[in-house]
């Protein structure tokens, strides 16, 4: 233990003050550079997991440690070489935004401080910092700012946070202590675009996802509320406790918004708890000129929101929103002997949600909205979606392209090979098939990485612009570059 006296230890994770700065500095010029280089870069080499792995150092865990600079000199080039680059500006595929570069650096702060935001002794500033932080995105997107709230990894876990909230506030029994098996048979709705965190959230929650309504949608790809309307009284008359209807603010493969507004009305009307999905599209909600169903979003009992999305905060980010905080507290909060966090005006959000142990995820996030302000993030935004709007015609002007559905950011189409009428089923399947193997080939080409939504049976192309580093440059580029590799994928096909 000892190194020279008493007072200092030998520790093998020790930096000196000039070893941390020297390593410190030069890694930030070298991510400095790494930003400029991204245009110049391929989107992703497309290497195989085994040639990856391969770059590792072999065998088992070293018996010895190796300096920080070499490491560092080591683990800079295999990260910049041979990732996907979602930072990239022609990435366009998954809602997953470019790392802001005040996020990348306020990550570093905060795990240098490293406070524990799980109790409010433990993390004075961190979590007055995050109480503002949720106060300000609740605020952004029209939300009451005076609800409850705390950051979480992603929209996954912002949306079982609301649905664990919904089942505690809605069973007539008590649901922690007796679990779901102390009352009647709890049943939720959700259109069928949505996003799979439902069926998990079911699942974790002891629901089981056979208590899953799927609401069939209209041809806006909306849920339709005529059959939310009589699926809710088939279960009352089954004796069932219909407790939640999840709205989408922003679906994930076509953007759609689901009636936002009149499905808060049957909520209200039926005494159901009404939860928005709003990961992607609840950002857009900031704008002037949002849609009034996207604005209905501060209609509901809860909101999930990823800052890690549209306010293109480093992963993990995700924000859950409850319109009551006594709600959050009834749903998560034990006081175990063990745990004397107790000061009258402290928030403790192990209380709040499921973790106790927390990160300081706000940090990224409020510096964030500092530096842009409302009327940034309302740009960069109505930007986003501007270039989804514009890459949506220059589809539609490409007569071997044919543009399907537009979105928020998100606009969907296929390659049709000239002079190719589709008018039977094998037609369709050949296209699927066709638009298949071009996307396999687009995204290892590292030019562009776009992702897929399969709409009405047809596979199609999906472009999900959420970038501060994409142009209208690069947008219209995608076009020709889907059809160049499309003739390829068509040429091979029917050899």
């Amino acid at each position: 233990m000892e190194k020279s006296s008493k007072n200092e230890r030998d520790v093998p994770l020790r930096l000196s003050r000039e070893e941390f700065r020297e390593v410190g500095h030069r890694l930030v010029d070298e991510i400095a550079a790494f930003f400029e280089s991204l245009p110049e870069r391929p989107v992703t080499r497309a290497e195989s997991p085994a040639a990856v792995r391969a770059l590792l150092p072999p065998g088992p865990l070293p018996t010895t440690g190796t300096g920080a600079a070499e490491l560092f000199a080591e683990v800079v080039p295999l990260l910049f070489d041979h990732s996907l680059f979602n930072a990239h500006p022609r990435f366009a595929a998954y809602v997953t935004s470019p790392a802001a570069p005040i996020g990348a650096l306020a990550d570093l702060l905060a795990s240098a401080v490293n406070p524990n935001v799980g109790a409010g002794p433990l993390s004075p500033v961190a979590t007055e910092i995050e109480l503002q932080t949720v106060a300000w995105i609740a605020e952004l997107i029209g939300y009451p700012s005076g609800c409850g709230g705390l950051l979480v990894s992603g929209g996954n876990m912002a949306n079982i946070v609301g649905l664990l909230a919904a089942r505690r506030a809605r069973a007539r029994w008590d649901v922690r202590a007796e679990g779901v098996a102390g009352g009647p048979e709890m049943v939720l709705y959700a259109s069928s675009e949505t996003h799979t965190w439902v069926q998990k959230a079911a699942d974790l929650s002891g629901l089981g996802t056979k208590a899953i309504r799927w609401i069939p949608v209209d041809g806006g790809l909306r849920m339709d509320t005529a059959v939310l309307r009589r699926e809710i009284d088939a279960d009352r008359r089954a004796e069932r406790l219909p407790f939640l209807v999840v709205g989408t603010a922003g679906s994930v493969s076509t953007g759609a918004i689901d009636p936002l507004v009149e499905i808060a009305s049957i909520c209200r009307d039926q005494g159901l708890w009404f939860h928005v999905d709003g990961a992607y599209g609840a950002l857009a909600a900031a704008l002037p000129e949002a849609p009034d169903d996207l604005k209905g979003l501060a209609l509901a009992d809860s909101v999930a929101v990823d800052p890690h999305k549209w306010l293109y905060a480093p992963l993990e980010a995700g924000c859950a929103l409850v319109r009551s905080r006594q709600a959050l507290a009834d749903t998560f909060s034990y006081h175990p002997a063990y745990y004397r966090f107790d000061a009258s005006d402290a928030t403790n959000f192990h209380e709040l949600g499921p973790q106790n142990s927390r990160g300081f995820r706000a940090l990224k996030v409020w510096l964030a909205l500092r530096q842009a302000g409302r009327r940034g993030y309302e740009r960069m935004i109505a930007d986003d979606i501007a270039l989804a709007r514009a890459l949506h015609g220059f589809v539609a002007a490409n007569e071997e392209l044919e543009a399907f559905t537009l979105g928020l950011s998100i606009a969907t189409f296929r390659f049709v090979p000239k002079g190719f009428v589709p008018r039977t089923e094998e037609d369709e399947i050949y296209l699927n098939a066709l638009n298949t193997e071009l996307l396999t080939r687009l995204q290892a080409s590292g030019e562009a990485y776009l992702s897929n939504a399969v709409v009405s049976g047809k596979f199609l192309l999906r472009a999900c612009v959420v970038n501060f580093r994409t142009t209208l440059a690069d947008v219209e580029a995608i076009p020709e570059i889907v059809v160049r590799i499309g003739r390829e994928a068509d040429a091979r096909l029917r050899l």
